[in-house]
């Protein structure tokens, strides 16, 4: 009788060990961005008051997710929020004549990682606006707080991106100096979105730089200033 619980208890032993783990959970998919439109200016909003609109959000399902959180930014303050919402669109009251970014980040199960969308800009239509302010311009390089080695004759070069809703976008001042940012040193034709411009620096100095983008009705925008050192 004792072997044959010996052996019992061995067979329990030996399943126990077979039985599968639990499934790890699967992170949510990629949200795909619909509305607002990209690079655009939003006229779909509708009016709340003098200086909102109420303005609707969409993006395509995403897979194995249990909520979505919009992430909108204003452009101009570079304040950001958050909205949570159960399904595929949310309506978020913004103020007029403004840029903003926007972003989708998919929520899933506990345990997993929070996937998200790519990001758009879009200009929400103000009243009686006819024209729109470039989207502020997007530095690229040197990122704030890099450390930059010049190049042969002690060049370095500043990259940006510049987009605008009504396609006018006619010129770009750069300002570069080592205390705010307020010294034009050039101003350029708009040739492309993507622009470099190679400038002449000191090593081992703390730069501070800008973009001020304009357009063909004077409308300007400012990409805030970003600070680099030299090595």
């Amino acid at each position: 009788m004792r072997k044959i619980a010996l052996l019992f208890g061995g067979l329990i032993l030996i399943i126990a060990s077979c039985t599968p783990d639990e499934p790890l959970p699967i992170d949510p998919g990629i949200a795909i961005l619909i509305s607002p439109t990209n690079n655009e200016t939003c006229l779909d909003g509708t009016s709340i008051n003098d200086s909102q609109s109420n303005v609707a959000f969409s993006w395509s399902a995403a897979t194995d997710v249990v909520s979505y959180e919009v992430v909108v930014t204003n452009l101009l303050t570079q304040s950001s929020q958050t909205f949570t919402s159960a399904s595929n669109q949310t309506t978020i009251a913004l103020t007029k004549a403004e840029p903003y970014s926007w972003m989708v980040k998919s929520i899933g199960e506990d345990g997993t990682s929070p996937s998200e969308s790519d990001q758009w800009k879009f200009y929400l239509a103000g009243d009686a606006v006819i024209n729109y302010a470039p989207f502020p311009t997007e530095l690229i390089s040197p990122r704030s707080g890099a450390n930059v080695t010049p190049k042969i004759n002690n060049l370095i070069t500043l990259n940006w991106n510049a987009s605008d809703v009504d396609g006018d976008l006619v010129q770009f001042e750069v300002y570069l100096d080592q205390t705010d940012a307020t010294t034009l040193i050039e101003t350029i034709d708009y040739e492309a979105p993507d622009t470099n411009l190679d400038v002449e620096v000191v090593k081992n100095t703390t730069y501070y730089w800008k973009i001020i983008a304009i357009d063909a009705n004077g409308n300007q925008s400012s990409s805030g200033v970003y600070t680099f050192r030299t090595s």
